[in-house]
């Protein structure tokens, strides 16, 4: 089993920047990969990026490329995103969840964390 927990979120000033972080934990390997998604307000949830397990490969969503930054950290087993020049349309609950192997669809997750919730007023 795998366990995902992601602390902190909170609320953030419109173009302020904020980080995500990513505890993982359980039987974890170095083909899967990690992922971010987000779920706004009555939307679907949607892909935001996601990175190999050693941090080399990354990619992102198209619209949020440039401002949003996915990283690793191995020694602490820990995975964060890197939020900049925050938006209102950005105010969703954001989850981590981690794949078999590289995908950026929702059902290639198998595991997900509890979400966090970022909120940027209007």
């Amino acid at each position: 089993q795998v366990q995902l927990v992601e602390p902190g979120g909170g609320l953030v000033q419109a173009g302020g920047p904020l980080r995500l972080s990513c505890a993982v934990s359980g039987r974890t390997l170095t083909t899967h990969a990690l992922g971010w998604f987000r779920q706004a307000p009555g939307k679907e949830r949607e892909y935001v990026a996601v990175i190999s397990w050693t941090g080399g490969n990354t990619n992102y969503a198209t619209a949020l490329k440039g401002r949003f930054s996915i990283s690793r950290d191995n020694a602490k087993n820990a995975m964060y995103l890197q939020m900049d020049s925050l938006k209102p349309e950005d105010t969703a609950v954001y989850y981590c969840a981690l794949a078999l192997k590289w995908g950026n669809r929702e059902r290639d997750y198998d595991y997900w964390g509890q979400g966090t919730q970022v909120t940027v007023p209007s």
